[in-house]
C-alpha cells in the first residue's frame, strides 16, 4: 500500500508542482518519497478548497465550509490510522507515522483553508503574513521534520516557515489576476487604499501600474524571507541543503520575474522554464557547498514578522 501511495504521490507532484518536483528529485530517496506524501495532502487539501484540479483553473466557489470540513475530517482520519478512502489523505497518515508530524501541525495548515471558506480577506500586512504562515510556512515546518529536523528547534523551524511565506508571497504576485477573477484579493486593505484603488477594481487597467509596484513589494518581502531560509538551509544534510536551495532559487526567480514584468506580469502566467531548473539546480549544488552570503544575513534582517511573531498574534484574522 504505501509504494502506491508514494507512486501516486509521484504524480500528484509532477502535475501540480513542476519546480517542487525538480527540486524534490534531490533529496535522498527516503527524504524524497516523504517529501511526496507529504505534499500530495496539501495539494489536495489545497484543491478541495478552490474546487481545482492540481491547481488549474478554480473551480465554483460557493462549498467552502463543506470544502473545509471534508479536509478537516480526513486528515483526523488519517493521524488515527484510519483508511480515508483518499489516497492523499491516506498518505498523510503514512508519513505523519513515519516523522512524528503531529495533528497540531496540520492544523496550522488546515486554518488557512477556514479563512478561504470564510471569504477572508486581509486588511492589514500582519493579516496577510499570517495567512502566508497558515497556508505556506507551517507547511515549511512539516517538511522541515520530515527531513529530520527536530520539533524543538525553534529557529531552524522558523526559518522552515520562512522559505514557505516566500513562496507564498511569489504566488501571490504571480496570481493576482488570477485570484481576481475568482473574487479574491491576499492584498491588504490597507495597502489598495493608501492608492485610492476601490476594492474589488484592483486589476482593472487604470491600477495596473500602481498593482505592478504592489507586487513589487510582495516580492521584496519574499527576498528577506528567502535569505532567512539560506540561513536554516546551512544546518540541514548535504542533499536536503542542495534541494532546498534549488527551490528557494526557483521560487526566487517567479518573484524576480514577475517585479521585472511590472504592469505586464499579468498578461500571461510567470513561469521558470526547464533550462532555468536545471540551471537552478546546477547553482544550488555549489552553494550548498559554500557559507551563507553576509548579505543573506543583512536581508534576513529585513523581515518584519517572524514565525513566532505570527504564531503570538492574538488579533483575530
Amino acid at each position: 500500500m504505501r509504494d502506491a501511495l508514494v507512486a501516486h504521490a509521484r504524480q500528484s507532484i509532477v502535475r501540480g508542482s513542476k519546480s517542487f518536483a525538480a527540486a524534490s528529485r534531490l533529496f535522498d530517496p527516503a527524504t524524497r518519497e516523504r517529501v511526496w506524501l507529504l505534499y500530495a495532502w496539501c495539494r489536495r487539501c489545497d484543491d478541495i478548497a478552490d474546487a481545482q484540479d492540481h491547481g488549474g483553473t478554480l473551480g465554483a466557489q460557493d462549498g467552502g465550509e463543506e470544502s473545509f470540513a471534508k479536509i478537516r475530517t480526513l486528515t483526523a482520519r488519517a493521524f488515527a490510522g484510519e483508511a480515508t478512502g483518499d489516497p492523499a489523505f491516506d498518505a498523510l497518515g503514512v508519513v505523519a507515522r513515519e516523522t512524528g508530524l503531529t495533528p497540531a501541525m496540520a492544523e496550522d495548515v488546515i486554518a488557512g483553508f477556514a479563512l478561504d471558506a470564510a471569504d477572508w480577506h486581509p486588511r492589514s500586512e500582519a493579516d496577510l503574513m499570517r495567512y502566508c504562515w497558515h497556508v505556506a510556512g507551517a507547511v515549511g515546518v512539516m517538511m522541515a521534520v520530515v527531513m529530520g529536523v527536530a520539533p524543538d528547534d525553534e529557529d531552524t523551524l522558523d526559518r522552515a516557515c520562512d522559505l514557505g511565506l516566500a513562496f507564498q508571497l511569489a504566488n501571490i504576485a504571480r496570481d493576482l489576476a488570477e485570484d481576481d477573477a475568482a473574487a479574491r484579493c491576499y492584498l491588504p486593505a490597507e495597502w489598495l487604499a493608501e492608492h485610492d484603488i476601490p476594492p474589488g477594481e484592483q486589476m482593472k487597467p487604470p491600477y495596473r501600474a500602481t498593482m505592478a509596484r504592489l507586487a513589487a513589494r510582495l516580492c521584496e518581502r519574499a527576498q528577506a524571507h528567502r535569505c532567512s531560509a539560506r540561513i536554516g538551509a546551512a544546518r540541514l544534510a548535504p542533499r536536503q541543503r542542495w534541494a532546498i536551495l534549488a527551490a528557494a532559487g526557483i521560487y526566487g526567480e517567479i518573484a524576480v520575474e514577475v517585479a521585472r514584468r511590472g504592469a505586464k506580469a499579468w498578461d500571461s502566467r510567470t513561469v521558470v522554464g526547464k533550462g532555468r531548473k536545471i540551471a537552478w539546480i546546477g547553482k544550488a549544488a555549489a552553494q550548498a557547498l559554500l557559507p551563507v552570503p553576509r548579505h543573506c544575513h543583512a536581508d534576513a534582517e529585513a523581515r518584519r514578522f517572524t514565525r513566532r511573531d505570527l504564531i503570538a498574534m492574538t488579533r483575530p484574522l
